[in-house]
């Protein structure tokens, strides 16, 4: 009876030693190279030297070892095919029934500081794709394994002749899979050591994190998946440690990406932002958290009731005790201290997570993405706040007090759905109109909301994400009490409300860059 093989070469190492025992145990021979050959003999086992099935060394620092005909011909021959059996009996050539082969660890390499690109070279795997695409491509008659944790089940199915086609056709689905974003992971590093920006062609890898209990609606499927071979995820959703409370959901993790992108405005003093369905309801800063939170807090107390609140520094037993006093769903930090967990556990259901790198602000090399339906628009992340030709154009000059506020609201205006409007006073955005569908609603919905939430608009300032195309929002301003503006400038009509300003002694300060957020 002819005796079955199997190619094992893998720089994972777990559990390979028991695979090999198990399939020499079922009378397998193994053949093996490198690393994992020697692995082997250590434990007792005999594999063969691939160079004894070659016929030929190793060559070229191991640069080729099994990429010849005695390999790959064993491995692609149709097992249906008596033309292709009969081939491989007149060479010599027998067949390789079983690969296990993970591939050469690139994405460690390139994570090591100072890596050169010589180096990063090297560790391009090249005979471990091909062999496990040539034995992907015959899955009916080679079991091709690439996740160490496939192994136990590749032994059982082999020994109860239950390695059917559908279970190979797994298998080859995981190889594909596997070479793709392998390949993936070395030309996003090349693409970067080249400083291209926007490639011809985009190749994206993610992993899943964990599947959703449903999508945006409940009718709807979802899944989070975390970006791989990034450094832009620490200080991310995608880096959060869940300390308590149930699974997130797809809107949570939605939410919680536009809360940690206003968040990340603010790194120099403690900040707290509340956000509910993507947009900010509450925002402030504070001499410590506790007094931001009760300032964010009373932007909107009747919108924060069940929203998310992202914090820039640690949530103490303090903080915690005013968060406690109302529903939210999750709190986000970049620590937790062990009297803030005490108090917040009493609420089963919260979530807390914590994020190393929260206080820290996105690198200017993130990118922005939004799938459409055949596509994806991407774009780098809006990094910047104001552009360089800053202008005061009213009679009335802002002040040094006002010129902070303004950065402050412009800061919230950016993180607020178009059209947005943010009035602020005391670094405490103090009303928010967001997402309408023309401005003056947004600002009139801005003044509303503060009246409403008991913070009177007289003295506070505007910030507007783009530019005012009539003076009506001026107009409406003045009539509440505002005292300074903040927008971008550029609209055709921009005397118009530079002279509305002017008439009702209101600062107004052009600041070139529009923040549009759809």
């Amino acid at each position: 009876m002819e005796r079955k093989r199997a190619l094992i070469s893998v720089s994972d190492k777990t559990g390979v030693v028991e695979f090999a025992k198990k399939l020499t145990a079922l009378g397998f021979e193994i053949i093996s190279t490198g690393g994992t050959e020697k692995a082997l003999k250590d434990a007792g086992l005999s594999p063969v030297n691939i160079s004894d099935i070659t016929g030929f060394p190793e060559c070229l620092d191991g640069r080729v070892k099994t990429l010849h005909p005695a390999v790959h011909a064993g491995l692609l021959a149709r097992r249906d095919l008596p033309d292709h059996m009969e081939q491989l009996a007149r060479l010599g050539i027998d067949k390789i029934d079983v690969v296990a082969v993970n591939l050469y660890p690139f994405k460690a390499t390139i994570e090591k500081p100072g890596v050169s690109l010589e180096e990063a070279i090297e560790n391009i795997d090249i005979g471990g794709p091909t062999m496990i695409r040539s034995a992907a491509k015959n899955y009916p008659g080679v079991l091709v394994v690439v996740d160490p944790s496939d192994y136990d089940e590749v032994v059982e199915r082999i020994k109860t002749d239950g390695a059917d086609k559908d279970f190979r056709f797994m298998l080859s689905y995981k190889v594909f899979r596997h070479t793709s974003v392998y390949d993936t992971m070395i030309a996003n590093y090349m693409q970067n050591k080249l400083g291209m920006e926007f490639p011809d062609q985009m190749t994206l890898a993610f992993e899943k994190k964990q599947d959703m209990r449903y999508g945006e609606n409940p009718h709807q499927n979802g899944a989070w998946y975390s970006e791989l071979f990034s450094s832009e995820t620490r200080g991310t959703l995608s880096s959060a440690v869940q300390l308590q409370g149930k699974e997130l959901s797809y809107n949570n993790i939605n939410d919680c990406g536009g809360a940690l992108d206003l968040l990340k405005e603010f790194t120099d003093k403690p900040a707290v932002v509340a956000v509910k369905h993507a947009n900010p309801c509450g925002v402030a800063l504070g001499k410590n958290v506790c007094d931001a939170y009760k300032k964010a807090y009373a932007c909107d107390p009747v919108s924060i009731f069940g929203g998310i609140v992202a914090c820039n520094r640690e949530v103490d037993e303090e903080t915690a005790n005013e968060m406690v006093r109302i529903f939210l769903e999750i709190i986000i930090a970049p620590k937790f201290s062990e009297g803030a967990k005490r108090v917040l556990s009493a609420k089963k259901n919260l979530r807390l997570l914590e994020i190393d790198g929260i206080d820290k602000p996105y690198s200017p090399a993130t990118r922005d993405m939004k799938k459409v339906a055949g596509g994806l628009l991407v774009q780098n992340k809006d990094t910047a706040l104001y552009a360089s030709d800053i202008k005061s154009v009213t009679e009335c000059e802002p002040t040094k007090a006002q010129l902070e506020q303004l950065e402050f609201a412009y800061k919230v205006v950016k993180h607020t759905k178009s059209n947005a409007i943010v009035l602020a006073k005391n670094f405490m955005a103090i009303g928010i109109g967001a997402g309408q569908t023309n401005r003056i609603w947004a600002a009139e919905q801005a003044i509303a909301h503060a009246k409403q939430a008991g913070n009177r608009p007289r003295g506070a300032v505007l910030a507007s994400d783009a530019f005012f195309p009539f003076d009506d929002c001026v107009r409406t301003a003045a009539k509440a009490g505002i005292k300074a503006i903040v927008q971008p400038g550029g609209s055709i009509r921009d005397e118009d409300s530079i002279k509305v300003c002017n008439e009702e002694g209101i600062a107004m300060l052009f600041v070139g860059n529009r923040h549009f957020k759809h």
